[in-house]
C-alpha cells in the first residue's frame, strides 16, 4: 500500500513533529524524543501487553490498537496482546483494567476515558509492578506514562486556517468530538484560545458527535437544514461525512476542516469545489505507545510524556501529502502510519493487525 511504504516527507515530519526533552524519570511534564523499542534488555524474556480501549467501531481506535499489536509483533519482546474493547466510559475502563492487570498484563496501554478518574487503578497497577502508558488522550496520574497527541495544537492549526480562509470574518460550526473525554476537552480548549484571535468569526453551532459517522451527520445535516448561515466548519476529525451532508442537503461547500482521515484526503484530491484543510492526528499512535512500555519493561528508562505536534495539509502543500491517500484504506483511517524512531512495525505487520501468536 501506497500510504504505508516509507517516505521521505512522513519521516521528516514524524521526527519534527517529536518535541524533545530530557528522557528518563527527571521528565515528568516534557515531551520526549526518547529512541524506539526493537530489541534491547540482555535476556529472552517476553511479555503480555495490554490495550483497553472504550470506543468500538471507530476507524481511528481500530488502527491505534492494530499499530499496539504490530509494534508488539515487531519488537520480539511481547509474546500476546490482550485488548479489552468495548463502549463505555471511566467506569468501563476502570473493570477492564482490572481484567488486564489480573490476566496477568506487564503493562497496559489505555485511551483513557477520562483524565483522572483512572488515577486510582493506575496507582494499583504501579504498586503491582505493571507499567500503564496512556495513549492519545493524557491522564493526570503520576504514575503513567503518556504518548499523546498535541489535541490543544491540533485544534488551534484548524481554527487558523480557517479564520485565514474567511478573511477573519463569518460564521463557523464546531464539531466536536464525545463529552468528557480528554481530548475533546483539549480540543475545545485550543479552539477557544485561538478564537480569541478573531474576534469577528462567530461560532453559531456546537454540537458533539461521538466521533460517530451517523450522529455527525444528523448533526450537521440538522444545522444545514435550520437555515442558519454557515460560513465554515471546524471539526474533530468527524470530517468526510461533514462533505456529505452539505451535498446531501444540496447545499454550496464552504471551507472545512478535519483530521488526515482517507476518506477526507480522497475529497480533498478529488473535489475541486471543497477547500479543505486536513490536521495529523496519528493512529499509530498505538504504535508509540508499545514501543514507550517495551523501553520500560527492558529497562530502557523512557522519558514520562511524548507529545507529538501536528502538521497542516491543505491545497498549498497537496504534492507533499496526496501521495498519503490509499484506496485500500477505510475511509475513517488515518493516514499517518509511522512515527520515527518509535514504530518499527512493516506495513504489512499494520494492515494485518495480528500481535505475537
Amino acid at each position: 500500500m501506497r500510504t504505508l511504504k516509507t517516505r521521505g516527507l512522513l519521516s521528516c515530519l514524524a521526527l519534527v513533529a517529536l518535541v524533545a526533552a530530557g528522557c528518563g524519570s527527571g521528565s515528568d511534564n516534557s515531551s520526549t524524543n526518547a529512541g524506539a523499542s526493537g530489541g534491547g534488555g540482555d535476556s529472552g524474556k517476553k511479555y503480555i501487553l495490554g490495550v483497553s480501549n472504550t470506543l468500538v467501531g471507530n476507524g481511528f481506535r481500530e488502527e491505534m490498537i492494530c499499530g499496539a499489536k504490530a509494534q508488539a509483533l515487531a519488537s520480539g519482546k511481547i509474546s500476546k496482546v490482550l485488548v479489552q474493547n468495548q463502549n463505555g466510559g471511566a467506569p468501563e475502563q476502570i473493570a477492564a483494567i482490572r481484567t488486564l492487570i489480573s490476566a496477568g498484563a506487564n503493562a497496559i496501554l489505555a485511551n483513557p476515558a477520562d483524565a483522572a478518574a483512572l488515577n486510582p487503578v493506575i496507582a494499583d497497577a504501579k504498586r503491582k509492578g505493571v507499567v500503564f502508558v496512556a495513549i492519545d488522550q493524557a491522564v493526570t496520574a503520576p504514575e503513567a506514562y503518556i504518548a499523546t497527541n498535541d489535541q490543544v495544537e491540533y485544534a488551534k492549526l484548524g481554527v487558523k486556517w480557517l479564520a485565514e480562509k474567511l478573511n477573519g470574518k463569518g460564521n463557523i460550526v464546531e464539531m466536536r468530538g464525545a463529552k468528557g473525554v480528554p481530548a475533546d476537552t483539549d480540543r475545545h480548549k485550543g479552539f477557544q484560545e485561538e478564537l480569541k484571535n478573531w474576534p469577528n468569526i462567530k461560532v453559531v453551532k456546537s454540537v458533539y458527535s461521538n466521533w460517530d459517522w451517523p450522529t455527525a451527520s444528523k448533526e450537521m445535516l440538522n444545522i444545514l437544514q435550520s437555515g442558519t448561515k454557515v460560513d465554515g466548519v471546524w471539526t474533530s476529525g468527524i470530517d468526510s461525512i461533514v462533505v456529505d451532508a452539505y451535498k446531501t442537503a444540496g447545499k454550496p461547500l464552504v471551507p472545512i476542516v478535519g483530521a488526515d482521515n482517507n476518506g477526507f484526503l480522497k475529497q480533498m484530491i478529488n473535489d475541486k469545489k471543497l477547500d479543505g484543510a486536513a490536521v495529523t492526528n496519528p493512529a499509530v499512535i498505538g504504535g508509540v505507545g508499545a514501543a514507550i512500555a517495551i523501553d520500560a519493561l527492558t529497562g530502557k528508562n523512557p522519558a514520562k510524556v511524548t507529545t507529538l505536534k501536528p502538521a497542516l495539509w491543505d491545497r498549498s502543500n497537496q504534492t507533499e501529502w496526496e501521495k498519503y491517500y490509499d484506496p485500500k484504506l477505510p475511509p475513517t483511517y488515518s493516514t499517518f502510519t509511522e512515527v520515527k524512531p518509535y514504530t518499527t512495525f512493516t506495513p504489512e505487520q499494520l494492515t494485518q493487525c495480528k500481535g505475537p501468536a
